[in-house]
């Protein structure tokens, strides 16, 4: 079991009181069923709680807490699957905006004002670096054409932070999403979150919208993926625990034979075996957030391992926990699928365990 301190105990808290509080499961099949994106009312006492500004300066207006604390709050927010742009925003967007000086839209960020989408990948499959969308320079802007596919909170977002190749080596663009060319077709990802393709066609941006350029703008993407993986890696830890949790509940309550299912061998070791898993995921997790803080050279693979291991792991506990609760596990009624669904989206998101494993296999030159 991970050993919390007292500031980390005091965060982990009041993330669960808000959260069963104001974002419970219940909240998520409501938003589900009404068609919503996310709850705005929420989105802004999270800011208010400070949470939108962990990782923000605290000259742009944030809390500067680090990416321990952020995990912390992801890792409750999976226990309750709450649909919020946090990743997204207060997380990989916070983290490119500090990244790259821009303090305007950081100080947005951290009071809950605005969404921020990051619009990386181009594939089915997470790779970031292939990258075929471009910016060409005209006068003192840009011209942006190309497409980005599945951007997380990018239906609705008020702006994207794109990756764009220029003549001078990898750009990062703070993009206006009501610009003229800028097209997002809406998606629903299978756990009922927002999503979007995006089509930029001869998309006019001016000189301030240009970020970071080379070599400083992969090293901000670099960190900002770091940071993403890590804290949804915290997020996957929650789910597996909360799913853990509910099925260690269920096996003490049902019965069968005259016996409880939990006084069944076969399950205990079953329910044993998850649990451990799910410890050696949280200390992973909690090493590649510990490593993000303290700017260890570690942090690179130590996220890729973060973040492979968590989405095993969420997968085993979903898996476990459909079919130790039998027949009943597989209805709409339990909410075992919407953890399940959460966990398949998520362990996709930001690379699975396969994109992971072959970056560390190819750094060891196998």
């Amino acid at each position: 079991m991970r050993l919390l301190n007292e500031e980390q105990t005091m965060i982990r808290d009041m993330a669960a009181g808000f959260l069963e509080e104001n974002a419970p499961v219940t909240a998520l099949r409501t938003m589900r069923d009404q068609g919503q994106d996310y709850d705005e009312k929420l989105h802004k006492d999270m800011a208010e709680m400070g949470w939108f500004g962990m990782l923000v300066d605290e000259d742009a207006g944030g809390v500067d807490m680090g990416a321990e604390a952020a995990g912390l709050v992801a890792e409750e927010m999976g226990r309750r699957l709450t649909a919020s742009s946090y990743l997204s925003t207060a997380v990989m967007g916070a983290t490119a905006l500090r990244g790259t000086n821009e303090a305007v839209w950081a100080a947005k960020v951290a009071a809950g004002d605005g969404v921020i989408a990051m619009a990386i990948d181009e594939r089915v499959k997470h790779r970031p670096n292939a990258i075929e969308t471009r910016a060409e320079k005209s006068g003192n802007g840009f011209v942006l054409n190309g497409a980005k596919r599945f951007v997380v909170d990018g239906a609705g977002a008020d702006r994207v932070i794109v990756t764009a190749m220029t003549d001078d080596g990898l750009g990062l663009f703070l993009v206006d999403c009501a610009l003229a060319g800028v097209n997002a077709r809406s998606l629903k990802t299978v756990d009922s979150r927002n999503a979007a393709d995006l089509t930029f066609e001869n998309v006019q941006l001016d000189g301030a919208a240009l970020l970071a350029l080379g070599a400083p703008a992969q090293d901000v993407l670099d960190r900002v993926l770091r940071v993403g993986r890590s804290v949804a890696s915290a997020e996957l830890v929650g789910v597996s625990k909360e799913v853990a949790d509910r099925t260690v509940s269920y096996l003490k309550d049902r019965k069968q034979f005259g016996l409880t299912l939990s006084s069944f061998q076969a399950l205990q070791h079953r329910a044993a075996d998850l649990y451990t898993q799910i410890q050696t995921t949280e200390a992973a997790v909690a090493a590649a957030l510990k490593a993000i803080d303290d700017g260890s050279e570690d942090a690179e693979v130590l996220s890729r391992v973060a973040k492979a291991k968590a989405g095993k792991t969420a997968s085993l506990a979903v898996r476990e926990a459909l079919q130790m609760h039998g027949g009943i596990g597989m209805t709409d009624e339990l909410d075992i699928g919407l953890f399940m669904k959460k966990a398949r989206a998520c362990a996709e998101y930001l690379g699975d365990g396969e994109c992971h494993g072959e970056w560390i296999l190819q750094q060891r030159g196998l």
